[in-house]
């Protein structure tokens, strides 16, 4: 989900609710949708969250207070934000934002439940690298 896909929704209007802590965003499509911002961090596209590969996304907890500190346009494809806990390196394309909010319900399933196999609740602090280097 790097790019745009060819006849793929486009935004019409994106507007970050600082206080509510969500992105709306509406798409040529009609389609509307209040994105979390802590479904964004801990479902953002980076190779720091999402790996290299399947099997190497690193679990985020500790992001229900997170919050946008910008929102910078990647060309006409995508943004860009930058968290408060100072993750900025995932870009968010108009494809991805689509994905996050029309299955939002689901992906919150999906991280809960990865959270409680992983025997972590969600607002317990990050765990420190074991190493430097790796990627992000």
């Amino acid at each position: 989900m790097a790019g745009l896909k060819a006849g793929a929704p486009t935004p019409q209007a994106l507007t970050v609710h600082s206080q509510s802590k969500v992105l709306e965003i509406a798409f040529s499509d009609g389609a509307s949708f209040r994105i979390p911002f802590e479904l964004m961090r801990v479902y953002s596209p980076s190779a720091e969250v999402q790996g290299h590969g399947p099997g190497q996304e690193v679990l985020q907890t500790g992001k229900r207070s997170v919050s946008l500190l910008s929102l910078e346009p990647v060309g006409n494809y995508a943004v860009q934000p930058s968290f408060t806990d100072g993750h900025d390196s995932g870009i968010f394309s108009w494809d991805y934002l689509y994905h996050l909010g029309s299955q939002q319900e689901q992906l919150w399933a999906d991280y809960l439940a990865r959270l409680q196999t992983a025997g972590v609740d969600r607002d317990a602090p990050m765990a420190q690298k074991s190493a430097p280097g790796g990627c992000g």
